[in-house]
């Protein structure tokens, strides 16, 4: 019995580490992603890859390693670490990185197992779109989407005034996040054919 807790405990902390490992690792895709930034005319809110990144944590992490992973990316962003795509948490694009929290609890909740699996730390074999199919998935991604303009609307137009914080702050971004929103459905519903034919992404 002893030697059996001894082993569940190292198990149990392996998958830790694990989960921790991947978490960092998603934190720094989506500093990479940060990078690829395009500066929109007037607008302090510049296009770049990290909405379909979050799209992507909360679709394919278990909630929690996805909520640590945009977590770690603002914590050390936040403490001056050249993390964010210019800016600062408390400057014009302060809403939307904040909404990237928000996003991945929406998306990885209403993608995630309702069994307790998926929860499991280091656990990804039932984490994640199975079984969630296409339809849905699109109206997940668009919700989770949705949600980071809703922190980040707001947000902008103290800076830059309701009158124009649609032309500044949503219409610019309307197609390159419709294009996000193709990529991260084609990688979800690419990942669920998977699941269900035994393979694992």
């Amino acid at each position: 019995m002893a030697h059996g807790q001894i082993a569940s405990a190292r198990q149990e902390r392996r998958a830790w580490v694990v989960e921790g490992a991947v978490a960092l690792a998603a934190a720094y895709a989506l500093a990479v992603s940060a990078r690829f930034r395009v500066t929109v005319p007037l607008s302090p809110v510049p296009i770049t890859g990290q909405t379909l990144t979050v799209l992507l944590i909360g679709a394919l992490m278990p909630r929690r390693a996805g909520l640590a992973a945009v977590g770690a990316y603002l914590v050390g962003g936040a403490l001056g670490l050249p993390l964010f795509a210019g800016g600062s948490l408390a400057g014009p694009t302060g809403g939307y990185l904040l909404g990237f929290v928000a996003c991945v609890w929406l998306v990885s909740t209403l993608t995630e197992p309702r069994t307790g699996v998926g929860r499991r730390p280091g656990n990804y074999s039932a984490s994640g779109t199975v079984g969630v199919g296409a339809a849905r998935a699109l109206l997940v991604l668009l919700a989770g989407s949705a949600v980071i303009y809703a922190f980040g609307l707001p947000w902008l137009a103290v800076f830059v005034g309701w009158d124009r914080v649609l032309p500044l702050g949503l219409l610019p971004f309307v197609v390159g996040d419709a294009l996000k929103l193709v990529c991260a459905l084609t990688v979800v519903v690419a990942r669920t054919h998977l699941r269900r034919g035994g393979k694992t992404l």
